[in-house]
């Protein structure tokens, strides 16, 4: 049975009081404000005539918003009531393409002449401006043009990271960075201002970390080559003898030696994992290793010890793992299942 709330639902979030225009959108506006108002925001969502489908007949929404108020905003009334309840918001975010909310009669910059304490968050793939400002895209398009996908997958070909990198990490987790330092700054200074949140300039700013690595030469610009894209024997996945998986995350010598405890070898007596010249006979060591138990027992062999040896999950099985459970990580919604709130205020 899943709990019915996070435990961060029991108390007044810290953004308790901000309320929050949401214009319909998919990916990175909904996220962001599911995540606003898990800290405490009020959240009404202005939806379109007859919403938003994604193929597959998927419902664009992402978040649970406290309300949805169906407005045409190509009509005069619908602009007016549009307007009517911005003047009573703290926040703004929206997601059309640049000049959108100019040609409909809301332009930001006049919002703020008629609200200056408003905080307008303009979250789009390419930003307000540049050359492909005006085109369309989505998550993988925008993690292209940044090096993050030519990153990550095999060696053979890149594989987009679901879209977690663009739209939630680059777009909607920047989309509420921003806001929260714009609400921060409108206390000291009684305005508000337009964030400009375009998703290639956030995923390359996630990329920064490896791009740190890139120019002191300890990252090579290929996939499967390197620490931490699965080039390494001690930082990469091997499958089971139940066709399941573990992941394997031993970079440090303690740990790494652990994990050769676990897995009954003799560090003596395999290659040295500090030449990358050995990585593939260390491969192919622990993966024929691995392959000789379930996930399950492997995961008894190394629950509480430093091996850095997990299950790795399917998404079914998230809630059910004693970890997660103990911490309630999954709760019960209206929607179904979905992550408590995070991070956890006044724990």
């Amino acid at each position: 049975m899943l709990p019915l709330t996070s435990p961060a639902s029991q108390r007044r979030g810290p953004l308790d009081g901000i309320r929050v225009v949401e214009f319909e959108a998919i990916g990175p506006v909904p996220f962001a404000c599911g995540i606003l108002t898990d800290m405490g925001a009020t959240v009404t969502r202005i939806g379109r005539p007859g919403g938003i489908r994604l193929p597959g007949g998927l419902d664009a929404t992402t978040s649970v918003s406290s309300n949805t108020v169906v407005i045409d905003l190509k009509s005069d009334d619908g602009i007016s009531r549009a307007l009517g309840l911005i003047r009573e918001a703290d926040v703004v975010m929206e997601g059309f393409r640049p000049g959108t909310l100019e040609r409909l009669g809301l332009d930001p910059r006049l919002l703020l002449d008629l609200h200056p304490r408003l905080v307008i968050a303009r979250v789009t793939g390419w930003g307000q401006e540049g050359a492909y400002a005006s085109m369309a895209g989505h998550d993988i398009n925008y993690v292209a043009l940044t090096g993050v996908l030519h990153a990550i997958g095999p060696s053979d070909r890149p594989m987009p990271p679901l879209n977690l990198v663009g739209d939630f990490g680059g777009g909607g987790m920047f989309a509420v960075a921003g806001v929260v330092a714009a609400l921060f700054e409108r206390d000291q200074t009684g305005l508000g201002q337009i964030i400009d949140v375009a998703m290639v300039d956030g995923a390359a700013s996630l990329l920064g970390p490896i791009r740190a690595l890139q120019n002191v030469g300890a990252w090579i610009d290929e996939r499967e080559a390197n620490l931490l894209d699965g080039g390494a024997p001690f930082y990469r996945t091997y499958a089971t003898s139940d066709a399941k998986f573990v992941a394997v995350g031993a970079l440090e010598p303690s740990f790494y030696s652990a994990m050769l405890a676990g897995l009954g070898i003799d560090e003596e007596t395999i290659p040295d994992r500090s030449d990358a010249a050995n990585w593939p006979e260390l491969s192919a060591t622990f993966a024929a290793v691995f392959k000789e138990r379930s996930r399950d027992d492997w995961q008894a062999i190394f629950d509480g010890s430093d091996g850095c040896v997990t299950p790795v999950l399917t998404i079914s099985e998230v809630a059910t793992h004693p970890h997660n459970a103990e911490r309630g990580a999954i709760v019960e919604a209206s929607n179904g299942p979905r992550p408590a709130s995070a991070p956890r205020f006044g724990v």
